[in-house]
């Protein structure tokens, strides 16, 4: 039996957010903002809901070691 994903509150907010604003993400900072809190606060994989975030960081990790 799987375990409720711990974020998965802020992602159907963001989801309404966006739909309730045509799909303009600057509406929805407040609550994408909520989403990055309550993922920093679970170890990386424990949130499905997340690993979108998670893979942004990294590809932004790689690209900051590129740079160097």
């Amino acid at each position: 039996m799987s375990q409720k994903d711990p974020c998965q509150k802020q992602a159907c907010d963001i989801q309404k957010c966006l739909q309730a604003n045509n799909y303009m993400e600057s509406k929805c900072e407040a609550v994408i903002q909520e989403l990055r809190r309550c993922c920093a606060q679970y170890p990386k994989g424990r949130s499905v809901v997340c690993s979108g975030f998670e893979k942004e960081d990294e590809e932004r990790q790689k690209h900051k070691a590129a740079s160097k």
